[in-house]
Parts: structure tokens; C-alpha cells; sequence
């Protein structure tokens, strides 16, 4: 038996191939299957925390071998499992307004931004930056202005003009799309996505197929995601209180039907001026909050004005007279911005300091540290009035104000409210995300709650400890698109370049963001022009459709074998079996993908193995006619049907490589399939076929070519 060893090898171990390459496949189905009844187990729940309790224990139990499972198992195309079909652009204007100096942004600019954005989203196929310089020479060289008043030098100041700036522009708009295209390919690799296609289309737009994506939202928040992080200093000071107050002096003033005069002289005048009767003393217009519940209203400075109707004796009041209803009217036509949101002044020093409600019915903003609150119905509007290009000259132009990405857990848990802290950010960030090194997503052993860890480079190590060495007992943000997820205070100098992002609201939260820092972050925002979802039941019914087709195949070619060549016909279905499940094989080890026309690709080369077979059986059947003995005809067959074996083979394989090269999409998956079950048709016919065929001789000592049952004359 010994001496057939190897023939045993030649078929033995092609199947454990095929067993180890396959099996991924296998795993991974069985974990998604307990990933979605986790999923329904944690939806009954009901209680967030239960549900998240539930998610978590199965991510800490498997999802290790899930994640490794979908890396190494065969995947299926778009058309067979369903997925999303995703049209982006990279908003090139955004970056052109981003690489302008910020300090000289002005009235012009923002014109010819929003005009340039109005042309571009017309003009699918036309240069964003052409469009921008069209515009500027039409709305802003008329007011005497150049590029050189909006963008920063390029370099040697003598050799500085506006060439160069358009030169660095184009190469900037450029960049961003090359960019876009790797980040997003990153991302959606590190999330498993199976064989995704991701292709350039047009000047500034990518195009992407996501095979098997079925959390939609999840998706769309991996590829829009921008991953500018950045660590900013907190300054909710009186500075930005009073920037606040004149806000609303203006909305209300500009409501009351004045004049773009009328408002400039009204402005200009001093604030006791604007609003005479607006001199209540501070300690009359607060109340202290009595719990953190109460910092969720929103009109509470509207209830701070009604209640000084009760002090009827302070004749300084402007609402004293009116009744509660008429005060707190005249109160939120006097403050239509202010009273989107809470403020609160942190009154007192260390553990006696305590939140004060205060009412922006006084000019006397006293300095400290405030606190603002808002809720999600307000938030949109409050949002877009900072838009607005005549309410942004009224906020100090160092400051930027960022509103938390998540609402408050324990309000939302206690009252259903989804309530959110917004902050006035120092504009300058401290450090970027640049410095992050590698972000890994993990549990804070305190709280037990989703962070991020970061680690940071050298040089970025040692800023970090200089800037919270600096602003120790302050507060810095970490912002993330212009969000912030949270915003400690700084206790100690950190020193080794370790910090965590907190705020998520639960692992996957955490893991998608562990992604987009680990990509890296986009140099120009991506927007979603066109999303199409393959449907499940699409990819059923192709799946269906592919599988009959494959299994009836399958089936005729087994019966025309065995009832044409017997016995060897049997040895012929055998080996294609194993050339079927090694072209799957090799598909998932080359991580590559199966489609519809891979499947044609796969019964093309049924038909092509068997061809191999009838190829040997048939030059068999002849040297047997001649007279040779089994084992004689066997060998010769074998060796004279090679060289058209052969040639057919490796012409066909020529073709699938030309069609795979100047191919896509499906054109490469049919290529793909065809040229890998074109070797395993070779390694099948030409070598497992004989290697059955001569165990089988070991055991009897006849076997039917079709014919009549001959001796095995040695």
C-alpha cells in the first residue's frame, strides 16, 4: 500500500484543502445567524442598557472569530447577497473654503462660495475649481479683490501670486480625491465588507458596490465621516455670553421691521442704550437649579423673565407689570436666540460652586465659566442661525461654538429627552488627529463604558503633554467633525501620548470609530449623491436562480458520464465535484468574490472538465479496441490526449486573462472563475482522474470505459 501513497495524497489532500479554506465560510455563517438573534434578543429587551449588555457579551464572546471568519470566507457578489450600491462626491468647494485664511473670510467670499456651490451641484462633469475662479473674476475682482486677499502665501513671498494659488488648489483638489478613494477603501476594508468595488467616476465622484451591507445608517456614517479629530480648549467664558446677548438684540431689533441703517446706528449705540430699561440686578433674573433635570428647559430664561414680574417694586424691571403670559411673550420677542437653549453660570469656586439659571435680561455678564444645554428640537434651528453670515460677525472670530455628538444618557434615560451640551471652542485646535498613531476600541475600567483608546507619535506625545501641562484645571474638547465627545477636565499632565475618546453609545459605536481614525481622515468632506439598496429578496431569488442552475448542470453532466462511460464516467463526476469545490476554495482564499457570472464561469468549466475526461476516455476506448491491455491503453490515453488537453486549456485560460485585465465588474468575476477552474480542470483530469482510475485497478481488475468488461493483462 505504500507505493500508492502518493496517489492517495493527490486526492486526499485536495479535499482537506477544500474542507480548511471553506470552512471560514461555514463559521461565519453559523456566528451571523447568533449575531442576528442577539440582535432580536436585545430589540425585546426594551431597556437600553440591557440591550446593550446583551450586544456586548456576544462581541466580547465571539466577536473575534467573527471578524476573522468574514475576512477569510467566500463572498458573495452584489447581485447574489444584496447590498448597497453607493454614488459619493468629495466636496471640493468645502475644501477651497477651508484653504482660505479664516481671519480674511468676508462677505465677497461667502458669495462666491455659495454661488460656486449652486454651479457645481448643475455641473456634474465641470471642474470645481475652474467654476470657483469663473465666479470670483465675476462677484469678487469687481470689488477689487484678488486671491491673494483670501489665501495663504505658497511659499517664497517674492515668487508669491495668484498662479501658484490655483496650482496648489488644483493639486489640493486633486489630492482629496485620490485620497477619498484610499480612506473609504480602508474603512470599508477594516469593516469586512466583502470585495467591494470602488471606482474614480467623473472629475470629483466615486462610485461603490457593498456587497452583503445591511445596516444602512452604520454604513453611511462609516463612508460621510470625515475623521477630523482635533483637541481643542473649551472657552464658555462672558465672552461668548455677551456675543449671545447681542445675537438676540439684533434678531430682535431686525423682527421689530428696521432698517439695515436703522439696525447698524441701533447696534452701534452702547447695549444700556439698546435696551434702557434692561438693568435688573443680576441676582434678581437667576434662580439656582435645584437638580440636573432642570437644566432640560429650554424657555427656563423665559420663566427667569416672568418671575421678576413677582418683584413689582423693582422699577428697573421691563416686565414688571405684566402679567406671567405677557411677560414671558414680550421675554421671547426680546430674546429669539437665547431662548433656544439653557445657560447656566457656575457660581462659587471648587465644591461649592453650584449652577445658576441665568436670564439674559441684564448687559451685566459677570466673568466665569457658563454652561449651555439645548434640546433637539431646537437644535436645527439653533444651528442654522450660526450659519447665517450676519449672525457669525457677532461671534468672537477665535471662537467657534460645537455641539456634543451624543445627548446626555442619564437625562435621556431618566426623561426620554434627548438634551445636548454645546461648547464656544477656541477655533485654533491644540493638536490634530494627525499625531494619533493606532485607535483601538475598548472598555473604560471605571465606568465599563465604550471608549477608544489613541496612542499618539513622539513628537505628538510631547505636544500633548505640554498642552494639558499648560491648561491644567481647563477643560479640552475632543472633537470629531465638528462634534465633541467629550470635553474633560485636565487634572495632571499627561505624558506618554495616551488619551480615549469617550461618548459612544455602544461597541459597534466604538468600533466604527476605531476604523476612521485608523484610515485616517479625509482632506474635503464626501456627500452622498445616490444610494440604491439590492433588496434581499433580489439577491434570493438570484442566488436561487444561480443555485438551480449550477445543481441541474451538475446533475446532467453526472448522468451523461456514468451512462456513457460506466464505471470511468463515475471517476470523471468525482473529479469534477472536487474541481468545483476547489475553484470555491481558492475563490475564498484569494479573498475574491462569487457572482452570477462567476457561476457561469463555474459550469462553463463543468463542461470543460468533463470535455478533458471524454478527451482521455475516448483515446482509452481506442487503444483498447486495438487490443491493449487496460493498464497500456490507460497510460497511453492518458499521455496522447495531453497535448489537446492542453492547447484547448490554455487558450481558453489566455482569453479569461485578457477578459480579467480589460474587464470589470462582472466580466472579471466570470474571468476569475474561469481561469481558476481551467487549472483545477488540469490538476483534476490530468492527475486525480488517474490516481482513482489506478486505486481502482489496485482493488479490481477490470473497469468499464463504456465497453464490455476487459482483463487487467499486466
Amino acid at each position: 500500500m505504500k507505493k500508492h501513497l502518493g496517489k492517495i495524497a493527490l486526492i486526499v489532500l485536495p479535499i482537506l484543502a477544500v474542507i480548511i479554506l471553506l470552512y471560514p465560510t461555514y463559521n461565519a455563517s453559523r456566528l451571523e445567524k447568533k449575531e442576528q438573534a442577539a440582535r432580536v434578543q436585545a430589540k425585546k429587551a426594551g431597556n437600553p442598557d440591557d440591550s446593550l449588555k446583551i450586544m456586548d457579551a456576544f462581541y466580547k464572546k465571539y466577536g473575534e472569530d467573527l471578524a476573522d471568519a468574514k475576512k477569510s470566507r467566500l463572498k458573495l457578489g452584489l447581485d447574489l447577497r444584496g447590498g448597497m450600491y453607493v454614488t459619493m462626491e468629495v466636496d471640493i468647494v468645502k475644501l477651497i473654503e477651508e484653504s482660505a485664511s479664516s481671519e480674511s473670510i468676508d462677505e465677497t467670499f461667502i458669495e462666491v462660495i455659495e454661488k460656486t456651490a449652486a454651479d457645481v451641484a448643475e455641473k456634474e462633469e465641470s471642474s470645481a475649481i475652474d467654476i470657483f475662479l469663473d465666479n470670483f473674476d465675476k462677484i469678487a475682482r469687481p470689488k477689487g479683490k484678488t486671491l491673494l486677499n483670501y489665501f495663504e502665501e505658497t511659499g517664497d513671498f517674492s515668487d508669491n501670486s495668484e498662479e501658484k494659488i490655483i496650482e496648489k488648489l488644483n493639486d489640493n483638489a486633486d489630492q482629496a480625491i485620490d485620497q477619498a478613494r484610499e480612506v473609504i477603501r480602508q474603512r470599508i476594508d477594516q469593516y469586512g465588507v466583502s470585495e467591494p468595488s470602488i471606482q474614480k467616476s467623473g472629475v470629483r465622484r466615486i462610485v461603490l458596490e457593498l456587497p452583503g451591507v445591511q445596516n444602512r445608517a452604520e454604513m453611511m456614517n462609516l463612508l460621510q465621516t470625515t475623521a477630523r479629530l482635533e483637541f481643542k480648549l473649551v472657552r464658555n467664558d462672558e465672552n461668548i455670553v455677551k456675543a449671545f446677548a447681542k445675537i438676540d438684540k439684533y434678531l430682535s431689533l431686525k423682527n421689530k421691521g428696521m432698517s439695515a441703517e436703522e439696525l447698524e446706528k441701533s447696534l452701534s449705540e452702547d447695549a444700556n442704550e439698546v435696551d434702557s430699561t434692561a438693568a435688573a440686578e443680576q441676582a434678581d433674573t437667576t434662580k439656582v437649579a435645584e437638580n440636573n433635570a432642570d437644566t432640560t428647559k429650554t424657555d427656563s430664561t423665559a420663566a427667569v423673565a416672568a418671575d421678576t414680574n413677582k418683584d413689582s417694586a423693582n422699577s428697573n424691571n421691563p416686565y414688571a407689570g405684566l402679567s406671567d403670559e405677557e411677560a414671558s411673550k414680550r421675554y421671547l420677542a426680546d430674546h429669539p436666540f437665547t431662548t433656544l437653549f439653557s445657560t447656566f453660570y457656575l457660581q462659587g469656586v471648587g465644591d461649592r460652586a453650584q449652577l445658576v439659571n441665568f436670564g439674559y435680561i441684564t448687559d451685566d455678564v459677570p466673568e466665569g465659566q457658563y454652561m449651555f444645554r439645548i434640546t433637539k428640537d431646537s437644535l436645527n434651528k439653533f444651528l442654522a442661525y450660526l450659519e447665517r453670515p450676519d449672525i457669525k460677525t457677532f461671534l468672537p472670530i477665535d471662537l467657534q461654538v460645537a455641539v456634543d455628538a451624543k445627548p446626555d444618557r442619564q437625562i435621556l434615560k431618566q426623561s426620554n429627552i434627548e438634551v445636548f451640551d454645546f461648547y464656544s471652542l477656541k477655533k485654533d485646535a491644540e493638536l490634530t488627529g494627525d499625531v494619533i498613531t493606532d485607535a483601538k476600541a475598548t472598555f473604560d475600567p471605571t465606568t465599563n463604558a465604550p471608549v477608544v483608546s489613541m496612542s499618539m507619535s513622539a513628537d505628538g506625545a510631547e505636544s500633548w503633554a505640554r498642552i494639558t501641562g499648560a491648561n491644567l484645571k481647563k477643560r479640552i474638547a475632543i472633537v470629531l467633525d465638528g462634534r465633541v465627545y467629550s470635553a474633560p477636565t485636565v487634572q495632571n499632565k499627561i505624558t506618554g501620548g495616551n488619551s480615549q475618546i469617550s461618548g459612544m453609545a455602544n461597541t459597534e459605536e466604538a468600533h466604527l470609530l476605531e476604523i476612521v481614525l485608523k484610515a485616517g481622515a479625509l482632506k474635503a468632506p464626501v456627500k452622498i449623491i445616490e444610494e440604491r439598496l439590492v433588496g434581499p429578496s433580489l439577491g434570493e431569488d438570484s442566488i436561487n436562480a444561480g443555485l438551480t442552475a449550477s445543481l441541474l448542470a451538475v446533475a446532467l453532466v453526472i448522468l451523461f458520464m456514468f451512462m456513457y462511460y460506466s464505471t470511468a464516467g463515475l471517476v470523471a463526476d468525482i473529479a469534477v465535484v472536487i474541481n468545483v469545490s476547489l475553484i470555491l476554495s481558492v475563490l475564498a482564499a484569494l479573498h475574491g468574490t462569487l457572482t452570477l457570472p462567476g457561476i457561469a464561469g463555474i459550469i462553463l468549466t463543468m463542461g470543460m472538465a468533463v470535455d478533458a475526461n471524454v478527451l482521455i476516455f475516448e483515446r482509452i476506448r481506442e487503444e483498447l479496441a486495438r487490443g491493449r491491455s487496460i493498464k497500456a491503453a490507460i497510460d497511453d490515453g492518458f499521455k496522447k490526449a495531453l497535448s489537446a488537453i492542453l492547447d484547448s486549456n490554455i487558450t481558453t485560460f489566455i482569453t479569461g486573462l485578457i477578459l480579467y485585465y480589460c474587464g470589470t465588474g462582472p466580466i472579471q468575476g466570470f474571468a476569475l472563475t474561469l481561469m481558476i477552474g481551467i487549472l483545477g480542470t488540469l490538476f483534476t483530469a490530468i492527475f486525480v482522474s488517474r490516481a482513482l482510475i489506478q486505486l481502482w485497478l489496485v482493488k479490481f481488475d477490470t473497469m468499464s470505459f463504456g465497453q464490455a468488461k476487459l482483463k487487467n493483462n499486466n
